[in-house]
């Protein structure tokens, strides 16, 4: 559950909403830290990762769910201890499935217990037996620890609605062996959801008076990568601007984006070709670097890298398409050597993902055949 833990991160010049909750990270020893989750479906576990990635990390126990004992322990200028006897409630997959309804919730999307609840709707419209068993699987999904809140009632907590989906003559999970729902328990829960659908109609219903808000799309994280020859299915490795597809600038053909944006640095003429004869991009920064820079490049830099990546997905369609697939995702662009071009853990500006995020939206306007201004003359 969020609750009042609200933070956020900047991404492209957005806020993208997050939360955090306590973890152990097992990096040698365990150390506990702050697990932070963001609406875009990234979480910061040290290193920002997919909710794929960080699954991988729960399996793999980076993000730690099992505590020996014996094992060494500490909070960061704070205490250091050693596990004895340790209790968790947490296993991968509960964790996992806490992350999964936090990112929902904090999109405003419905979590597990929505969906439960939509379920139980179903069933009390039309009580078959496969609506119930529906709805059972729907309350199973929802993560143990959150069960108890699921109908936002302190008192009875879930016991209406585990009695409600197990059934008249059914084991109810959790009770003592042998243990069944009795018909006057099944009555009562009928009698609860019923008392409880009329108080929620009698609700008035409240819209925010600029509709709701859009949930953001999960983010895509283009990782460093050093491609040296293109690929029949490069995936989005396409996107990063060190994947071969030549661009043509000036009557000149350059391997990459990376190497036409480093040559376009310098006016020095032999170190341009240098650069476009570069066998990578980063031979190509390290000759770049060792050349004049051309006067006013850090206030042009932005303008020659959107010009380049226009032009790699105007020469490339089937890049294009790589770009376009990535619908209204964010671009996270990882870039060890610039915080100006890369996001970089949150502390760089992101800009070549922002750019990519400009040239597909341009993609998108040519598509619906929307024509854009061109650059005219002044008046006068």
């Amino acid at each position: 559950m969020i609750g009042n833990r609200i933070t956020y991160r900047t991404a492209d010049g957005v806020r993208v909403p997050g939360t955090w909750r306590h973890a152990f990270i097992r990096n040698g020893d365990y150390f506990l830290t702050d697990l932070f989750i963001y609406a875009d479906g990234l979480i910061d576990c040290w290193g920002l990762v997919t909710l794929e990635e960080f699954e991988e990390k729960l399996r793999r126990g980076w993000v730690a769910t099992e505590l020996p004992d014996g094992a060494r322990a500490s909070a960061h200028d704070l205490a250091a201890w050693r596990f004895s006897e340790a209790r968790t409630r947490l296993t991968p997959e509960l964790l996992l499935s806490e992350v999964r309804d936090t990112i929902d919730q904090l999109n405003g999307r419905p979590d597990s217990t929505d969906r439960c609840l939509a379920a139980v709707d179903v069933f009390l419209s039309d009580r078959t037996e496969e609506n119930r068993a529906a709805a059972r699987a729907a309350y199973l999904a929802i993560p143990e620890t959150q069960r108890h809140y699921a109908l936002g009632d302190m008192d009875r907590k879930d016991g209406p609605l585990q009695v409600l989906v197990t059934g008249p003559g059914e084991h109810l999970d959790g009770a003592p062996l042998g243990e069944t729902v009795t018909q006057d328990e099944y009555d009562d829960a009928i009698a609860y959801f019923e008392d409880r659908a009329k108080r929620i109609a009698e609700r008035p219903e409240r819209v925010p008076a600029d509709g709701p808000a859009t949930p953001i799309t999960p983010a895509i994280h283009l990782y460093q990568s050093h491609s040296r020859k293109p690929s029949d299915d490069p995936g989005t490795k396409a996107l990063r601007n060190d994947f071969p597809a030549p661009v043509l600038v000036d009557g000149v053909t350059y391997p990459s984006v990376g190497h036409a944006y480093w040559a376009l640095s310098t006016t020095d003429p032999g170190a341009r070709a240098a650069i476009r004869d570069a066998n990578t991009v980063y031979a190509a920064q390290e000759t770049a670097a060792g050349a004049p820079r051309r006067d006013g490049w850090d206030q042009t830099r932005t303008a020659v890298m959107t010009a380049l990546l226009r032009a790699k997905y105007t020469r490339h369609p089937a890049l294009a398409r790589i770009l376009l697939d990535t619908h209204d995702a964010t671009l996270v662009y990882d870039d060890s050597e610039s915080g100006y071009w890369g996001d970089n853990g949150g502390r760089g500006r992101n800009w070549t993902g922002r750019l990519l995020e400009l040239v597909r939206s341009e993609l998108r306007a040519e598509q619906a055949g929307i024509t854009l201004p061109e650059p005219g003359a002044p008046e006068g």
